[in-house]
């Protein structure tokens, strides 16, 4: 039986004139794009362009909602209740569901940005508040989550299609949650060392802790974070190291997804 996984980026993160990162050409690469839907960054122009995009190189779109937080790019947590929380998320939705109507398609998944995806991945509050707003808005909808999180839970717990996500580009705590961007060396930029991990994660189904420390691991989703300047080699090598070692990368909605 042939494995295989998805390969999505964040992407569509820059704001009015301001571009970030290279999302033509990184589609080339990815099979799903994870799309800033107007809070931590995008806007309807800079949307419209990346779904258009994104159908013509037969990549699946999803919303990526964040903090209202343009300044902080998302990164900054914001206490806030969990009630508003899932307004917001909602909205998000809503705002690039209808960039993708103009292309014929519509939102596939959905994965929290930054900030609010750390702080989901440890609060069950912060987490249903987002599956609710999936299951009000499309309860079809793929709730992107952290393997063993409070978010994989609380889509089990609202009967949502999950799909769990390991980072190409990043290290982890022996936890399981993503060590801290403030640590020198956490984000992975040589595209050896990524394609060596995300190898190891899907064919031996384990991920190595910043400790050396062994996580078991069943993935069905990997990301890139395309605002990084190395997103386009470390994708390429990432697919390029999958497909050596026979596994098929493939948009997120053919995926086989466990709940």
């Amino acid at each position: 039986m042939v494995m295989t996984v998805n390969l999505n980026a964040d992407m569509g993160e820059g704001f009015g004139a301001y571009s970030l990162g290279n999302d033509d050409e990184i589609l080339k690469i990815i099979k799903s794009a994870s799309i800033a839907c107007g809070f931590h960054a995008g806007d309807p122009n800079t949307m419209r362009k990346v779904v258009t995009t994104a159908k013509a190189e037969g990549v699946s779109i999803g919303a990526h909602p964040g903090f209202n937080d343009l300044w902080g790019f998302g990164r900054r947590q914001i206490d806030m209740n969990p009630d508003h929380l899932e307004n917001i998320i909602a909205y998000q939705i809503g705002a690039l569901g209808a960039m993708a109507a103009y292309v014929g398609e519509k939102v596939t998944h959905l994965k929290p940005h930054g900030a609010l995806n750390n702080m989901a991945a440890i609060n069950a509050d912060y987490a249903l508040a987002i599956g609710r707003a999936i299951r009000a808005v499309d309860r079809n909808i793929i709730y992107v989550v952290l393997a063993g999180s409070e978010m994989e839970k609380a889509a089990q717990k609202l009967g949502l299609p999950i799909a769990r996500e390991g980072y190409c580009d990043r290290q982890y705590d022996d936890d399981g949650n993503l060590a801290s961007r403030k640590i020198p060396g956490t984000v992975i930029k040589d595209p050896k060392v990524a394609m060596e991990q995300v190898v190891r994660m899907i064919t031996q189904g384990e991920i190595v802790a910043r400790s050396g420390k062994v996580i078991p691991c069943k993935l069905d989703t990997l990301c890139v974070h395309g605002d990084e300047p190395t997103a386009i080699q470390v994708a390429k090598a990432c697919r390029q190291g999958l497909e050596a070692a026979g596994v098929k990368v493939v948009p997120l909605p053919e995926m086989t997804l466990r709940n």
